[in-house]
């Protein structure tokens, strides 16, 4: 009788792992052509999109660590395989890639017919981006780390050998570079005609697009996070725990909060509701007052280094726990999650990107995972299959255990 409750409990648990794949039909939808956006990084799409493609995965060789751009419905990411990906959006099918001889740790940027990204083998490339030929790439100093953003006709980025870099789109000739302390692994951001962005030196810099400098913060420690700016007030965290908003005009100081650990996480911005969100070392996702830095609300979710997304009255969200959470934006409370590992094999989440009820993310096993929230379905793990052979196993051992104490009771 124990033997067969084994086996009925045994597969239990493996029904309650296999999730369905939900399909449904692509129409129209807006792009997502950049890191967390666009040139002020808010991390929200105003503009909704009825876009939702099937559930699914797609393997690389190595660690996702960045955020997708998103294009004509095709999809771009960076792998720290080496490898640029161009994936059709609709069923993650591979359209095209790129190798190079570094890894590729930052977002792309789309902008007219190319697609643009920097690589750890201090290389900045341009590749079409219908079918990712080399259109033109410009060698820096040292590795590529930031993401990069464009505005007009030129594109912008920073570099381990500590300069901000300013190149032609056309044929990525230096328009000018700008020198700070220590490596930019920051993502600038473009507001009124002035960049914006942190440096390892513990600076935050404002620069004009001639690149001389206009202010600068000294935060005291590395700035890796990204700026996030809203009516002339910048929003950036730092190494040192202290999470900053800083007068766009002079750098002055409006308000800070502290943390006690890390932030790299750049702030989602929800001014509607003067929401602020952001994830730090301290394991915590928390929500702020963008006007003062009040404290709303804070939740557990594992370390967050990526940053948060928008949807509707929730919040998506990434965490080096190996699950992407969807939280409600007022409370925090946890609405869906999605852990591909089993808890068994998790593995640390990227930045996502919400697209329509699609919400897109790469992870550090090395998939690009489609969730479709509206019916709360994800792609079946590869883990799976290790689980459930985990869960044979334990099955057999447990018949194998009873097996040899019933042989045992009778031979005694």
């Amino acid at each position: 009788m124990v033997v067969k409750k084994n086996i009925i409990v045994g597969l239990a648990i493996m029904c309650l792992l296999v999730g369905p794949i939900s399909i449904a039909s692509a129409v129209s939808a807006a792009d997502w052509p950049m890191f967390q956006y666009n040139l002020d990084h808010t991390g929200y799409l105003n503009e909704s999109s009825d876009f939702t493609p099937a559930a699914w995965l797609f393997k690389t060789g190595g660690a996702i660590l960045s955020a997708p751009a998103i294009a004509d419905k095709l999809m771009y990411i960076g792998s720290t395989d080496g490898s640029f990906y161009a994936l059709n959006l609709n069923d993650g099918t591979q359209v095209w890639d790129y190798s190079t001889q570094g890894n590729i740790t930052a977002s792309s940027v789309v902008k007219g017919d190319n697609v643009y990204f920097g690589s750890t083998d201090s290389y900045f490339y341009a590749l079409d981006k219908k079918n990712g030929d080399s259109v033109w790439k410009y060698r820096t100093g040292n590795s590529i780390e930031s993401s990069p953003s464009t505005d007009n006709e030129t594109v912008y980025f920073g570099s381990d050998d500590q300069r901000l870099y300013a190149l032609n789109l056309d044929d990525g000739k230096l328009k000018w570079q700008f020198q700070t302390g220590n490596a930019i692994k920051s993502s600038p951001s473009v507001y009124n005609n002035t960049l914006f962005f942190g440096s390892d030196d513990g600076k935050v810099y404002a620069v004009n697009k001639n690149g001389s400098k206009v202010w600068s913060y000294d935060t005291g420690n590395a700035v890796r996070s990204s700026p996030a700016i809203y009516n002339s007030t910048l929003y950036i965290g730092t190494d040192n725990g202290n999470f900053y908003a800083l007068n766009t005009t002079d750098g002055s100081l409006i308000w800070s909060y502290d943390f006690n650990d890390t932030v790299r996480s750049s702030a989602l911005l929800d001014p509607n509701d003067n929401n602020l969100f952001v994830g730090s070392d301290n394991g915590n996702v928390t929500s702020l007052d963008m006007r003062d830095g009040t404290f709303k609300w804070s939740v557990n979710t594992g370390n967050i280094e990526s940053t948060p997304a928008l949807m509707g009255d929730n919040i998506v969200v990434g965490s080096t726990s190996g699950t992407t959470y969807v939280l409600n934006k007022y409370s925090g409370k946890e609405d869906w999650s999605y852990s591909p590992g089993y808890y068994l094999f998790n593995s640390a989440f990227s930045t996502p990107v919400v697209y329509g009820d699609s919400i897109l993310v790469g992870a550090a096993d090395g998939s690009m995972y489609a969730l479709n929230y509206d019916k709360k379905t994800g792609p079946t793990s590869v883990y799976l299959y290790y689980v459930s052979a985990i869960v044979i196993v334990v099955i057999v051992g447990l018949l194998a255990f009873r097996a040899v104490r019933g042989r045992r009771k009778k031979n005694e």
